[in-house]
Order: structure tokens, then C-alpha cells, then sequence
């Protein structure tokens, strides 16, 4: 935010402001050719949360478990209110033809106005999905293919459940096999994993802040769904090349990497009128930053060092598991109850 120009600011400003004026509605702007569409969409959301306990202060207008104080304390006495309306939305959809007898390309920008990674706690730009999608080619940012969005509960908390796979990441998809109840889908997807400096410079103090992740090879993803008025299931894996490296490599400082991979069961079950039973498992090792509250993808295995061992470091990929288990009740069109 602090690196965009005047121009640039005044139009995110202006960007911002249709979409608080919208408030849940969208306006869609169709040309008179009707294989053309452009859609405007967003709404403004404050979100009013009174916490008995005590967040980290980054994440008081989320619950994440993983920013409980622990110990208690650790961030200040407990009570602590806030407001916000970081879950805001803008965003921009629609479909542009292309030649005859091709697909058009369907094309999706959309940010809120959530803080995370280095902005966490502010109310700043986030983007959610910018990609644009032709036939069975995509490529740009959307939801992970190793992910389902589909067993997201209808939950008020803005951050949803922390046992689930929710990452959108940059990616090129293909889904060569798409029909009106299942599809197949394959591609590769940015690389980014977290490591447990802490833990390293255990075995190694000379390792200071030199310690960085190394990604040169994309991540691999894949996922089958298939669906039907019963509900649907999808059955997703991904393999990774989890790397660490130091930025001082002329010493003979410490790099390599691990495998990391994962699978991913999930569903849903329609009962009665409008009830939905959602359920996920997830089991793998160093997938830990595709999940909604992961903690590190990569730490090290061994021995500690002593006076007469130097130790013995080697990197694992941290094994971990997700379950996610939630049941959507619908009383009526406006109101619903989540039990998970």
C-alpha cells in the first residue's frame, strides 16, 4: 500500500467506496452480445467480537486457536473487545468470447480488506482470487486444488474452521475431464513452505538468522470431485519438495530438502429439505501451510549437541493431521445454525 502511486491510490479508494455503497449487493453490466458479461460485487461488513479470553493482538477479529495466549498472559490481562470491518469485500467478474468455436475466457479479481503474513492486524489490501480461465486452462490465484471449498461451514467467524485445507494459491490448473456431476483436475502450484528456524538453531546456534526456505521445485496437486443431489465427494493429493538454505552458502553452511505430501478425503451429505452434513480428513507430512491454522511444514530431527557430540541435524517434514466434522441447519431462507 505504501509503494502505490497517488493515482493508484485514488483508484482503490474509489474501488473501496463501491464497494461499501453496494452493501451485499452486486450489479451486473451485460452487453448486447449475450456471451459477454461483466459483474461488479462486494459488500461491507463490521464484525462486533467481545473476547473473554486474550488474542494475539494480530488476530483479535478472528479465532484462530493457534493465537490463544499461552501462557496465559502472554499478551495481557484477559477482556478485550473489537470492531472491524477487515472482512469487506470488492471484487470484479465476467466472460469475454473469444474466436469462434473456442471457449470465452472467464476472469475473476477480488480482494477484502483482511492483514496477514507481514500486514497482519492491519485493515489493508488482501487479495483473495485474480485468474483468468480458459477451457480447461486456468492460471492466476484461486482456491488450492489440494483444498474444498465446498466444506466450508456457514459459519458466522470470518476465519472458518482451523482443521481444514483453505489455501488460494498461484497456480496453473488443467481439468482435463469435466462433466455437469464430476471432474478431474491437475497442476502445479506456488512453492512456498515455512521452517522452524527455532528449533534448527538448536542443533546448529551458528545458523543465527541465515535460515531461509528454498523452492525450486512447484508444488504438485491434483483432485477428483464428484457430485449429485446426495451431496458430493472429492479426493485430492498433493507431493512437495520442501528446501531449506542459508543466505552465507561459501561457508558450507547446511541446505537439502525433504518430501513433503498429503491427501485429502472430503464431502458433503444433503439431508431433509436443506440440512448439509460436511466432513474432511486430511493426513500428510509438511502441508501444514495449506491448512486454515497450520504451524510449520519443516523442522529438524535428531540429536542435540553436547560438549563431546556435535549433533546430529536432519531436516523432517512435520506429520500432521485435519479433521473438520460440521452440520449446517437451515430454519428457514434467513436463518441457519452450524454445529461442529
Amino acid at each position: 500500500m505504501a509503494s502505490m502511486t497517488r493515482n493508484g491510490s485514488r483508484l482503490l479508494a474509489q474501488a473501496v467506496s463501491v464497494a461499501l455503497l453496494s452493501v451485499g449487493a452486486s450489479a451486473a453490466v451485460h452487453a448486447a452480445d449475450t456471451d459477454k458479461s461483466f459483474e461488479i460485487y462486494g459488500f461491507a461488513e463490521a464484525d462486533a467480537i467481545y473476547d473473554f479470553g486474550r488474542m494475539n493482538p494480530d488476530w483479535q477479529d478472528a479465532y484462530r486457536p493457534s493465537q490463544i495466549a499461552n501462557p496465559e498472559g502472554e499478551y495481557g490481562s484477559n477482556g478485550d473487545s473489537s470492531v472491524s470491518v477487515k472482512q469487506s469485500r470488492f471484487g470484479i467478474k465476467g466472460t469475454m468470447p473469444t474466436a469462434d468455436g473456442y471457449s470465452p475466457i472467464n476472469f475473476k479479481f477480488e480482494f477484502d480488506l483482511f492483514g496477514v503474513g507481514a500486514n497482519a492486524g492491519q485493515t489493508t489490501f488482501r487479495l483473495r482470487y485474480a485468474y483468468g480461465e480458459w477451457g480447461s486452462l486456468l492460471a492466476g490465484q484461486t482456491t488450492s486444488i489440494f483444498m474444498d471449498l465446498d466444506v466450508f461451514p456457514n459459519v458466522i467467524d470470518y476465519w472458518g474452521p482451523d482443521g481444514m485445507v483453505f489455501w488460494r494459491n498461484v497456480q496453473i490448473r488443467w481439468t482435463p475431464w469435466k462433466t455437469e456431476h464430476s471432474s478431474f483436475a491437475i497442476g502445479i502450484e506456488e512453492p512456498s513452505n515455512d521452517v522452524d528456524p527455532g528449533q534448527i538453531r538448536e542443533f546448529d546456534p551458528t545458523l543465527g538468522e541465515d535460515l531461509q526456505s528454498d523452492e525450486k521445485v512447484p508444488n504438485l496437486a491434483a483432485h477428483w470431485k464428484t457430485s449429485g443431489d446426495w451431496g458430493h465427494v472429492q479426493v485430492a493429493g498433493i507431493l512437495r519438495d520442501l528446501g531449506y538454505d542459508t543466505k552465507d552458502t561459501k561457508n558450507n553452511k547446511p541446505k537439502g530438502s525433504v518430501t513433503g505430501w498429503g491427501v485429502n478425503l472430503s464431502g458433503s451429505i444433503n439431508v431433509f429439505e436443506k440440512d448439509r452434513i460436511l466432513l474432511q480428513y486430511v493426513y500428510g507430512h509438511g502441508i501444514a501451510s495449506y491448512m486454515n491454522d497450520g504451524g510449520m511444514d519443516m523442522s529438524a530431527k535428531g540429536r542435540l549437541p553436547t560438549e563431546t557430540d556435535p549433533g546430529n541435524a536432519n531436516p523432517e517434514a512435520i506429520p500432521l493431521t485435519g479433521i473438520v466434522a460440521y452440520y449446517d441447519h437451515y430454519w428457514n431462507d434467513k436463518f441457519s445454525t452450524s454445529f461442529g
